[in-house]
């Protein structure tokens, strides 16, 4: 079966400025990851030129194997206990009155690394108080002690994205579970007054009455915000891509998750989990 072409309108042009170079200096200094380039975001040198990075924390080995994901599936690295203070060191440093940070999953964390979000967030409000911070977080296998330490160090945005629809989600995600993502979402909304957040990729074979259902769903557990954006392959060991949506059948998806009572979203071709955060909140 031959490769689909990368459509135009998904394509971005390769930025490299003096405020980009600024950027990439900051987390060098700090030896900070970011999603951005673990990840190949497409839209990191937008972000770069905005002085605004996807903190990724706790390394850059996963212990799940995505099937869609770029970041590496291998033995995690030890925690790095100076890395809420370096975090918040260059969120000063970048001047940012938004700060976006992410994890890969670190299931042989006892706490699934909950305890290392709580850090970076203090670390963060201790330089920068009027700094709002959103997290993005894997489901810490759906245990509430986890959970209960995100609540209490009260992130303004818990982000948890259920990326694919049900029917596909053991083809994508195999150590992941629909339901328990779901649940997730669910808890941290009925015990606590955080903005909750969830992003769905599309194009990986599901259909628009399961994009449908997968919008009830969130909406159903108190969802406050949803992205969706186009599922690019990041190599040709990865998901292929069935299907790329035109800009018009974005729109479509628009009025569907409206259709569903989100009124809180940003959908596009090269929408992810973090891009243009600070607008949506």
């Amino acid at each position: 079966m031959p490769v689909k072409r990368l459509p135009d309108y998904l394509k971005r042009p390769i930025i490299d400025t003096e405020k980009t170079r600024t950027v990439r200096k900051i987390l060098k200094a700090k030896c900070l990851n970011t999603v951005c380039e673990n990840a190949r975001c497409p839209n990191k040198n937008e972000c770069y030129t905005k002085n605004t990075a996807t903190f990724l924390i706790m390394g850059n080995n996963c212990t799940r194997n995505c099937r869609y994901c770029n970041i590496t599936c291998n033995k995690p690295e030890t925690l790095d206990t100076e890395e809420p203070k370096h975090i918040a060191q260059a969120v000063q440093a970048l001047n940012l009155k938004y700060a976006v940070i992410t994890s890969v999953t670190r299931d042989d964390l006892p706490d699934g690394g909950a305890n290392h979000f709580a850090q970076c967030i203090n670390e963060i409000r201790k330089l920068t108080p009027d700094v709002k911070i959103e997290i993005l977080t894997p489901d810490f296998k759906g245990d509430k002690k986890s959970l209960d330490i995100i609540i209490k160090s009260h992130p303004d945005v818990f982000n948890h994205n259920i990326e694919t629809v049900k029917e596909l989600f053991k083809t994508a995600r195999p150590q992941g579970n629909y339901e328990r993502s779901l649940d997730v979402l669910k808890y941290v909304k009925q015990n606590s007054d955080i903005i909750t957040k969830s992003g769905l990729m599309v194009g990986l074979g599901e259909t628009m009455e399961q994009i449908d259902t997968t919008f009830k769903d969130l909406k159903s557990v108190g969802c406050d915000i949803l992205t969706v954006g186009q599922y690019i392959q990041p190599s040709k060991n990865h998901l292929t891509v069935e299907k790329y949506y035109t800009p018009q059948e974005f729109d479509i998806i628009k009025s569907h998750a409206k259709l569903a009572g989100l009124s809180h979203y940003q959908i596009g071709p090269l929408v992810r989990s973090s891009y243009r955060a600070s607008e949506l909140f």
